[in-house]
C-alpha cells in the first residue's frame, strides 16, 4: 500500500510540475492552474527535502503565505470576489479548489503523504477536465470536487479523530519539546504563518526566568486539575490531555506539559483543521500560528455549503462514529482541553461578499443538526460529567505598547487571589438568592432594560442558583452566574461594542421574549439584511430563535480598570471580558451534556439552575435541547445603570448603581476604581 501511494505521489507531484509550462488550457483559466501549481512547488520541495525550508525559514514561511497576505488578497484566486470575476461560472468552485489545495502546506510539513497525494490527484483531475477539446460545464467541474468531498470524507474525519485523541500523533509535541526555544527560527518549524505576534511573543517570554515562566504554566495546568476536583471527577482515571496554543507561547506550554506529565496526563497536541469537511466557520480549534488575512478565513469559513446534503451529513456522523469506535480505549482515558486563547488584535470587521458560498436555508437546518448530532457521538465516547478543561488568555504584541507591561498586568490579572473573590461573590450570591427576579439597566445610551426569572428554591439552606466561578476552569476569576428560567425572562440587551468569536459587532441589539431572542440588529453595514444576516451567522448561528442560556454578573474589576488604563476594553476577549460587568450568553447553557451531574458551591449548596426549558428536553430528543453554541455578550460597567433583585412584593435590592457595587460587603470591588483616579474613579 505504501509503495502504490509512494507512486500515486511521485505521479502526481511530476505532473504539477509541468502545468506551469503548458499552454492546452485557454486563458483565463491556464492562469488559475499555473499560479496554484507554482504555490505547490515548493509545498513539494518540503515533502522530498524537509532541510529546504530551513535555507532562509522567514523567507520560506512568506513565501508559502504571500498570496493570501492583505496586500495581495485583491488579485488573489483564494479571494471569491476575485475568483469570480475572473472565472466565470467556475469562480466559486475553482476558489475552493484553491483554499483545499493551500493544506498541502499542512500535509508536507507533517510527512502526510495520502493527505497530500489526494490533494495533488484533486488538482489535477480538475485541470485535466480543462485540457480537453471543449471546456467542461460548470456542472461538471463541480461534479469532480464534489466526488473527491464525498469519496474522502470517511477517511478525512477518521483521521481528524485520532489526531484528536492519539499522544503518538506527536509532530507539534517533538517542536515545542526538542527545539532550542531562545533560537526563534523553531517557530518556522510547524508550517503555520508567522507573524510579528509570534515572534514577539516568544522574544517577550525568552525575557522572562523560569521561575516566571513556571508560575504561569502552574496556573494553567493547576486550573486544570482544580476543574476535577471542583466538578468531583476522578482525574486519575484519564491519561490524556488536549493542550492549545498560539505559536510564541511555548516556553509556558513546555512547562506546562511537564506539570501534566506529573499527575499523569500526556499531551495531546493537534492543528486546527485544514480539510475542508473538518472545519467549522472561520474558527480554529487545535494549535495555530497567526492568522495571515482573516478576510480569507471568513470568506472560506461556509465553503461546506458548495457539497452539503443530507447525505453528506449522515456520511460524516458516521465517519465520526467510526473514528471515535476505533478509538474509544483512548477516548475513554481523554480528560480535555486545556487552552492558552490569545488577544490583541486588530479589530476585524469583514467584508461580506456575495461571491462567497454560505449555507442555503435548507442546508442551515442541516448543518445544526449535524452539529448536534456530532456533540452526541463526542459525548457517548467521552462524557460531559468525566471531562473538564481550563481557559486562560495573554495578550499578543499587536495590542500596542507597552506590550511587556500589558502582559504582566494580564497575569497579575490572571493570578488574583481567588478566595478572596470567592468571599465577596458569595455575598452576591446569599442576596439573588432571596428572590426570583433581578433586573438589568443600561445607562450612558445602552439601551438594555432586561428582567430575568431565577429558579426557585425548594430548600435554600442546601440549594443555589448561582454558581459562584473561581480561577479554575475559567482563569481569572470574577463571576457568579446562572442559567436563567426562559419563561418571564425578557427585554432588551443592547451594548455599544463587542467583539464575539474573533469578530466586531457595533451597535448590538437583541429582543428577548420567553428567554429568547426574537429580534435583533446591529450597525455594522449599510442594510439592514446585511446586519441581520451578520448576526444570524455568527451569533445565531442559524437558529430560528436561540435562548438566553447564562446570566452572570462580573466582578473582576481589576481588569476592567487595566483595560481601560491600557485602552484595550475592546481588544480583552471574552474570557476577561465576561468577567468586567454583566454578561448574557445566547445558546447553551453553562452545563450542557452534564445537567445530571450535581454541581456544587464551596459553602456546600447545590447549583439547581442546570437547567432551563428547552435544555430539559434532553430527555425526549437531544436535537430539541441543544444548540452547539454559547456566545457571551458583556455590558461593561460605564454602560451599566444598575442591578438589583426584586422580591414577590416588588421591593427592590440593590447590587450595582451606576456601574458601581453597593450591596453591603462587596464595596472593596470599587477600589480598582478608586484608586485609578481620573473619570473612573471619580465616576
Amino acid at each position: 500500500m505504501d509503495e502504490l501511494l509512494n507512486e500515486r505521489y511521485v505521479l502526481a507531484k511530476e505532473r504539477i510540475r509541468e502545468i506551469q509550462g503548458e499552454t492546452r488550457v485557454p486563458e483565463p483559466y491556464r492562469a488559475f492552474f499555473a499560479a496554484v501549481s507554482e504555490f505547490l512547488q515548493p509545498v513539494i520541495d518540503v515533502m522530498d527535502d524537509p532541510a529546504v525550508k530551513e535555507k532562509d525559514p522567514a523567507g520560506f514561511n512568506h513565501r508559502l503565505y504571500a498570496d493570501i497576505l492583505p496586500d495581495h488578497y485583491e488579485e488573489s484566486y483564494g479571494n471569491p470576489a476575485y475568483a469570480v470575476r475572473m472565472l466565470g461560472d467556475y469562480g466559486q468552485d475553482l476558489c475552493f479548489l484553491y483554499a483545499e489545495t493551500r493544506g498541502a502546506i499542512v500535509y508536507a510539513f507533517e510527512n502526510r503523504l495520502w493527505d497530500l497525494t489526494v490533494t495533488l490527484e484533486l488538482l489535477l483531475e480538475v485541470y485535466s477536465a480543462f485540457c480537453e477539446e471543449e471546456l467542461p460545464s460548470p456542472a461538471a467541474v463541480h461534479g469532480i470536487l464534489k466526488s473527491y468531498v464525498d469519496d474522502y470524507a470517511d477517511d478525512m474525519v477518521e483521521n481528524r479523530v485520532r489526531e484528536c485523541m492519539d499522544p503518538e500523533q506527536d509532530f507539534a509535541l517533538s517542536i515545542l519539546m526538542g527545539s532550542d526555544l531562545s533560537d526563534l527560527s523553531y517557530l518556522y518549524r510547524y508550517g503555520e504563518y508567522v507573524s510579528e505576534n509570534e515572534i514577539g511573543t516568544a522574544r517577550l517570554l525568552n525575557s522572562f526566568s523560569q521561575e516566571e515562566i513556571d508560575e504561569m504554566a502552574s496556573t494553567f495546568s493547576e486550573g486544570y486539575r482544580l476543574g476535577f476536583l471542583a466538578g468531583r471527577k476522578d482525574i486519575t482515571k484519564k491519561k490524556t490531555v488536549n493542550i492549545r496554543y498560539n505559536l510564541g507561547f511555548e516556553r509556558i506550554i513546555r512547562s506546562a506539559v511537564m506539570n501534566f506529565r506529573s499527575i499523569g496526563l500526556e499531551p495531546v497536541i493537534y492543528r486546527h483543521a485544514s480539510h475542508l469537511i473538518n472545519r467549522r466557520n472561520q474558527m480554529r480549534t487545535g494549535y495555530t500560528g497567526g492568522v495571515a488575512n482573516p478576510q480569507y478565513d471568513y470568506d472560506h469559513r461556509q465553503d461546506i455549503g458548495l457539497f452539503l446534503d443530507a447525505e453528506l451529513a449522515g456520511r460524516k456522523k458516521r465517519a465520526l462514529r467510526n473514528g471515535y469506535e476505533s478509538m474509544k480505549k483512548l477516548a475513554a482515558v481523554h480528560g480535555g482541553p486545556a487552552i492558552v486563547e490569545t488577544f490583541g488584535e486588530k479589530q476585524f470587521v469583514p467584508v461580506i461578499k456575495p461571491e462567497a458560498r454560505t449555507l442555503s436555508e435548507a442546508q442551515q437546518k442541516i448543518q445544526i443538526g449535524m452539529d448536534n448530532d456530532s456533540s452526541q457521538i463526542t459525548n457517548r465516547y467521552i462524557p460531559g460529567d468525566e471531562r473538564s478543561y481550563t481557559i486562560i488568555a495573554f495578550p499578543l504584541p499587536e495590542i500596542g505598547e507597552p506590550y511587556a507591561e500589558i502582559f504582566r498586568e494580564i497575569v497579575r490579572i490572571n493570578t488574583l487571589d481567588s478566595d478572596h473573590y470567592r468571599r465577596i461573590q458569595q455575598k452576591i450570591i446569599d442576596v439573588l438568592d432571596t428572590c426570583e427576579w433581578v433586573e438589568i439597566k443600561g445607562a450612558d445610551g445602552n439601551e438594555t432594560d432586561l428582567l430575568i426569572h431565577l429558579h426557585t428554591l425548594d430548600d435554600p439552606q442546601k440549594q443555589t442558583n448561582f454558581e459562584n466561578c473561581v480561577a479554575d476552569v475559567n482563569i481569572p476569576v470574577g463571576e457568579v452566574f446562572t442559567s436563567p428560567v426562559l419563561a418571564g425572562t425578557g427585554g432588551i440587551l443592547h451594548v455599544k461594542a463587542v467583539y464575539l468569536n474573533g469578530l466586531l459587532f457595533k451597535d448590538l441589539r437583541l429582543v428577548f421574549d420567553c428567554g429568547q431572542v426574537i429580534d435583533y440588529s446591529c450597525g455594522n453595514f449599510e442594510t439592514e439584511e446585511e446586519n441581520r444576516r451578520y448576526i444570524e451567522d455568527n451569533i445565531l448561528f442559524h437558529h430560528p430563535k436561540i435562548p438566553m442560556g447564562e446570566f452572570a454578573i462580573g466582578t473582576n474589576t481589576t481588569a476592567y480598570v487595566a483595560a481601560q488604563k491600557y485602552g484595550i476594553a475592546g481588544k480583552m476577549p471574552i474570557l476577561i471580558a465576561e468577567k468586567m460587568g454583566p454578561h448574557f450568553a445566547v445558546g447553551d447553557t453553562c452545563y450542557s451534556w452534564e445537567e445530571d451531574s450535581p454541581v456544587y458551591n464551596p459553602d456546600g449548596k447545590e447549583i439547581i439552575a442546570r437547567d432551563n426549558e428547552i435544555s430539559i428536553l434532553r430527555k425526549e430528543d437531544p436535537h430539541l435541547a441543544y444548540y452547539g453554541c454559547h456566545t457571551d455578550i458583556t455590558i461593561p460597567y460605564e454602560e451599566l445603570g444598575g442591578i438589583r433583585v426584586i422580591d414577590d412584593d416588588g421591593e427592590m435590592v440593590s447590587i450595582i448603581e451606576d456601574g458601581r457595587f453597593v450591596l453591603p460587603g462587596t464595596e472593596e470591588l470599587n477600589s480598582p476604581f478608586e484608586t485609578a483616579g481620573g473619570k473612573e474613579g471619580s465616576r
